[in-house]
């Protein structure tokens, strides 16, 4: 629980307090007074609030991204065994798959950039 959240929940009690003091009175100033410190108090705990929601969320996305990243690690190892396996199966096949990805990287690499077409002009 945020301090923030304490501080309002007090304030608020205090206000609600001096309110209810300020209508046994009849002391409009008191009461106005109440009334106000209730409102801020209300307000300071609703800040708390958003922050406590603010920092569970930003928890939850950092241990969603650690157990992503961690768990990614084994995939890419388990990815690159089965790669390798498969390689050794066929080598043929994979120098063949290897040429043809450097040949179209080479293509793409060489090509003339695209000019911009032609305006007409009146």
């Amino acid at each position: 629980m945020d301090k923030d959240r304490i501080e309002g929940s007090v304030r608020n009690f205090a206000g609600k307090a001096e309110a209810g003091i300020g209508d046994a009175l009849g002391d409009a100033r008191t009461q106005a007074s109440g009334r106000a410190r209730e409102a801020a108090g209300a307000a300071q705990d609703l800040y708390g609030q958003a922050k406590d929601a603010a920092r569970g969320a930003t928890d939850a996305a950092a241990g969603y991204a650690r157990d992503v990243y961690d768990r990614g690690g084994d995939r890419l190892r388990d990815g690159s065994q089965v790669l390798g396996q498969k390689v050794q199966e066929n080598p043929l096949g994979a120098l063949m798959i290897a040429g043809a990805i450097g040949f179209a990287l080479a293509l793409f690499m060489t090509r003339p950039a695209r000019r911009p077409p032609s305006r007409w002009r009146y």
